[in-house]
């Protein structure tokens, strides 16, 4: 007997072509796929500093998991610029609300043997707190990293971004954020040659 397809893998894929920081002028165009990729990179890399320097117990490869979907409501959205998504406090709500609706759409296209298994990294609401505050933490580094790499590139339509976003990590205070800063950050703006000479 033939099982019944699903469009949930070949939805996700389209993530590809949604671009993001659509209201700005991009030297770097960024899509939400590889925003999703990075963000789950530095969301496990958070979290294994914070197991490893900041006796931290969290699960870095489920964080990372969670990461990887934590756009994927992105494909029936789109991207909504920050700036409007957190213009006031009713877009907030609506936006949210949006969001869970996108969310809930996107597990129903999964067979629904499958569902448990992917629901938790799917739904942010069935986030534990440390993972909410890593993933969240990890997205903001991507973007600060994304202003920085802009500026690199002469775009100064990225400055004031990159202020808000670097005072809002820092008034965060996540140790592992300032580790990651500290030790991995100052790289993302060597060329090739340098990285290898320090190989």
């Amino acid at each position: 007997m033939a099982r019944r397809t699903s469009p949930f893998f070949a939805y996700l894929g389209r993530l590809r072509w949604i671009r993001r920081w659509g209201l700005m002028r991009n030297a770097i165009e960024e899509d939400v796929a590889t925003h999703s990729w990075e963000v789950s990179v530095l969301a496990h890399a958070l979290a294994t500093i914070r197991n490893t320097h900041y006796d931290g117990n969290v699960n870095a490869d489920a964080i990372a998991a969670a990461a990887l979907y934590h756009d994927a409501s992105e494909v029936i959205t789109g991207d909504m610029p920050t700036p409007v998504k957190y213009y006031s406090s009713v877009m907030r709500e609506a936006f949210a609300d949006v969001e869970h609706r996108a969310q809930k759409e996107l597990l129903d296209l999964l067979p629904e043997t499958l569902r448990p298994a992917l629901a938790p990294y799917l739904e942010e609401s069935s986030w534990s707190d440390s993972t909410a505050e890593l993933i969240k933490a990890a997205d903001r580094l991507a973007a600060l990293l994304k202003c920085e790499a802009e500026l690199r590139a002469g775009n100064r339509e990225f400055e004031q971004a990159a202020r808000q976003i670097r005072s809002r990590l820092e008034a965060e205070a996540l140790p592992e954020v300032a580790y990651f800063l500290e030790v991995f950050a100052p790289d993302y703006g060597a060329s090739l040659d340098y990285l290898l000479e320090r190989q």
